[in-house]
């Protein structure tokens, strides 16, 4: 009994290093940001996309709520006070009800200015900045494949080339093939949505909420970094997933610099602070050598082995009893996606 449980503590510290250890790979692969400036070197479409984002997204954004907090508002609280000590005629403090006029009167212009810059300042920004990020992936793609290191990097061509082969396997050629790759396009984005979904429900749970608000964003944000390279690589989505959650890991700690601002921002800051920071991560994993590190780390740790954790597990559950109440045969669905 002591020798199973003695067995069993050593397995489980031996599994917990390794997790940590492919945690602290995964961060530092994401602070590789060398690479993001390399890379716009070779390409100036990036760069200029990369900047256009930094300044719609920094210095707008931003640079606008900046100007609310800084000046709009305190300059409110000149104009409308809510001290009677700021009032020049004691007789109009004496009223009761102007104090809270005022105050009702600075809410409502500040919410007058969100209503109309703001939200449409949002909209327009995530709009926009999701167009970038495709041309910012596409570019960079690009630009990684003009690499002279790349190119002479044997080991990590020959495991993209072995998880391209494997990931094709199954897709036929011709329109069938593209039929099932938007199809597959199609259910990730909807899978993603779902999953979102779950990210923002665990907010609101009570104490460890925002932990695991925190360990969900760093994934899925992670995902969506690699999402764009396995597009451009033609990975099917049930290899990736695979791949994915195989090695959760290393991917949670490539998404942990991300969303490091929602642990000390508000909402909107963090939304500023997130849409500069992804183009940067999805050019580091372009141009990031996470295949070569994973099988270095599968080779040093041979004899432990994590397990895949179903991290859109939950997800694929909804999404699929949601699609079979559609009026259309749930079978028309990818069969991979229901293994998951």
């Amino acid at each position: 009994m002591e020798a199973t449980k003695a067995s069993s503590v050593i397995a489980f510290t031996a599994k917990l290093k390794k997790a940590s250890l492919l945690w602290l790979e995964g961060f530092r692969e994401a602070c590789c940001l060398h690479r993001v400036f390399l890379l716009c070197l070779r390409s100036r479409k990036l760069s200029i996309r990369t900047g256009q984002c930094f300044l719609l997204n920094g210095f707008i954004f931003l640079g606008s709520i900046f100007l609310l907090n800084k000046v709009i508002i305190p300059m409110l609280h000149w104009i409308l006070p809510d001290d009677c000590a700021q009032f020049n005629s004691q007789q109009l403090c004496s009223f009761g009800g102007v104090l809270k006029f005022y105050s009702f009167l600075r809410v409502q212009l500040i919410q007058l200015f969100y209503i109309t810059w703001f939200y449409p300042l949002y909209v327009f920004s995530f709009i926009l900045s999701t167009l970038w990020y495709s041309d910012i992936a596409e570019c960079g793609f690009a630009a990684a494949d003009r690499s002279e290191p790349l190119k002479k990097d044997g080991l990590r061509q020959k495991e993209m080339l072995t998880l391209q082969n494997t990931g094709r396997v199954g897709r036929p050629a011709g329109l069938g093939g593209v039929m099932i790759g938007i199809g597959e396009q199609v259910y990730s984005i909807l899978l993603l949505t779902v999953f979102f979904i779950e990210v923002f429900a665990t907010g609101f749970v009570p104490y460890l909420g925002k932990a695991i608000n925190f360990l969900l964003l760093s994934w899925i944000y992670a995902y969506y970094s690699f999402e764009y390279k396995w597009n451009h690589a033609e990975i099917v989505l049930d290899k990736r997933l695979n791949l994915f959650e195989s090695n959760w890991a290393f991917f949670a700690g490539f998404g942990s610099p991300c969303v490091l601002p929602v642990l000390f921002f508000s909402p909107l800051v963090t939304y500023g602070i997130m849409a500069i920071l992804f183009p940067l991560f999805v050019l580091t994993a372009t141009d990031s050598e996470a295949e070569k590190v994973l099988s270095s780390q599968r080779t040093k740790w041979a004899d432990t082995e994590l397990g895949r954790l179903p991290i859109f597990y939950a997800a694929d559950t909804l999404l699929l009893r949601i699609l079979s109440l559609l009026p259309f045969e749930s079978q028309q669905q990818p069969k991979d996606n229901k293994a998951l």
